[in-house]
Formats: C-alpha cells, structure tokens, sequence
C-alpha cells in the first residue's frame, strides 16, 4: 500500500435498484402478489465505493450511467456519501444499469441486472481518467462491466505498482492471468465454486478453495454468508465468523464486505484487522432495507466491535 495519503480507486458498475419484498422467491412461472416496491441507488461499484468512503477512506470512482433519470440519482447519490464522481461520465443515449431485486421474508435474494450504459465503459474511459489515478492507494474492480476494461485496468495498475483488489463477482469465467495479477481477490461461495470446480460447503472446504486460487504472494478471500469469511495469504490462514443479526436485506453484504476490506487497508490496518472489520460490515449491511442505504460507517462498525470485546 502507498500510504494513508492515497485513496481507493475504485472502477465499476453503478445501478438504480428496483426492489421487491415477498413472503418467498418465486418459482419459475409463478406470480406472488402482495410484496412491496422501492427504488435505490446501486451497482457493485457505487456500493463498494460508498461503503468504503463511509469506513473512512478517501475515494475517488471511475464508471458510467446514462442519460435519465436514473443515472442523476445515482450519481448524486454516490457524490452525496463523499466518493470523487469526476470520472462517472454520462453514456449519451444509453440506460442507467438497472438491477431488478427480489428479497424474501428471510433477507435472501434473487437478482437480475440489465448493464446498460456499464457495458460502455471502455479502456479509453480509463485511460483518460487520469486525475483518478494520482496518488491512488488501491485499485477495487467487480465484473458488472465489460471484462476487457477490468484487464486494462488491472494492467495499468500492475505498470503503476498500484495494489488490485479484484471482487469476481458476478460468477463468470475469468482469465486465469487476470486473477493471477491482482493483490486481493475476492469471491462468495458461488463464485470459488466456479473458479475452481470444488464444492463448498464448509469452512475447510471454503480454505481449500482459497488455496486453490491462490498465486504467489496473492491474498484471496471467500466470504461465507452467515458463516462469515475465510482469507488465506500473507502466510495466515483466518477465519472470521459473521456476528449474529436480525437479517432484513442481503443485498449489499458483499460489497459492504469488500469496501470495508479496501478502506482498512487504506488505513493501514493490520490485516487481519482490516479483514474482520470487513467481515462486520458485511454484516451490519444486511440489518436495513436496500443496498447503499445499508451500508454501515465507521462508527457503527467500531461500536458493535467495542460492544463484542466488553
């Protein structure tokens, strides 16, 4: 890391969610009557940017949206929690990504994302962002956007010695180069499972995943829901069990995760520290309704901490 001086550049996705709440997820063909409905802002940029700017680190994000009023909204949105929008352009004639969220009684959910003005987001985008790339401590990519642009981005972060924490997420296939260059990869269950080929349903198994994927001096890290979260790297093996909350919303956990994970190592904390205050991010997202709405700050984070160790 360079320091506490530099900030978290994080380039992705930004999306206006349209959530629903019902009793269950449906089955294929079915129709549930009676849920509720409510727009937010989202994306897994705009959230990993907002959750890391809300755990105290400067950030600065680089991303598209399009012209409509979705795009407004969730530009100043992001803006309003204090994240740099200079390099989130506006994709003229496009659509605002959209993702179409379904949450049930438990908190678990089904998601579909229409990418829109995301999937133009190109190289040229990134390279003309070069106010973004000054004094930038770490690099935060997901793959809501075109994957051609997450390798650009990685190699012009590798050509400036700047460290890459790469979220694989949504599960697809990646190029084993590509995760072999980032600092920091990040994957639930579903998407280790794809990455490596083994089946995932315990602790062990989650580590023998992280093992699987790992490269060198590589961090790697497989979050775990309720079961929390295992990192393997730095010559440590940890596993952070998930404190026990009253689930609302799902949503946002993983991305609450990996903004917290980027913010501590901004901060220069030690790194299993930075992983479990990660761990209770991810957490405390999933107490309240939507996705950047749930995102926890610093002093949430601290206080349920201080809480536990009293």
């Amino acid at each position: 890391m360079r320091g506490r001086s530099g900030h978290v550049l994080v380039v992705g996705s930004l999306n206006a969610d349209l959530v629903m709440r019902a009793a269950r997820l449906p089955r294929p063909g079915e129709t549930i009557v009676g849920g509720t409905f409510h727009m937010a802002p989202g994306g897994k940029g705009a959230n990993q940017a907002v959750a890391a700017a809300r755990l105290g680190a400067p950030v600065t994000m680089v991303g598209r949206v399009g012209d409509d009023v979705f795009g407004r909204l969730v530009r100043d949105a992001v803006a309003d929690a204090g994240v740099r929008v200079d390099g989130v352009g506006i994709a003229a004639g496009s659509a605002t990504g959209t993702a179409q969220i379904i949450v049930d009684d438990r908190g678990q959910n089904a998601i579909v994302v229409a990418s829109g003005a995301n999937s133009e987001l190109g190289v040229r985008d990134v390279v003309e962002a070069v106010a973004a790339w000054d004094d930038a401590a770490l690099v935060v990519l997901q793959l809501e956007i075109p994957l051609v642009t997450v390798a650009a981005t990685v190699a012009m972060a590798v050509e400036r010695r700047v460290p890459v924490l790469l979220n694989a997420a949504p599960a697809q296939s990646v190029p084993e180069d590509l995760v072999g260059a980032v600092q920091w990869l990040v994957v639930n269950e579903v998407e280790a499972e794809q990455l490596t080929g083994c089946t995932i349903g315990s602790v062990d198994e989650a580590v023998a995943a992280a093992r699987a994927l790992q490269r060198a001096e590589q961090h790697v890290v497989v979050t775990l829901g309720r079961a929390g979260a295992v990192l393997v790297g730095g010559g440590e093996v940890v596993h952070a069990p998930a404190p026990q909350v009253a689930v609302v919303d799902s949503t946002a956990a993983g991305d609450a995760f990996v903004g917290g994970l980027a913010a501590g190592l901004q901060r220069g904390l030690p790194l299993t520290s930075a992983f479990r205050h990660a761990v209770v991010a991810g957490s405390l997202a999933c107490t309240k309704a939507g996705a950047i709405p749930s995102l926890p700050t610093a002093a949430e984070v601290t206080r349920w901490m201080d809480e536990q160790a009293s």
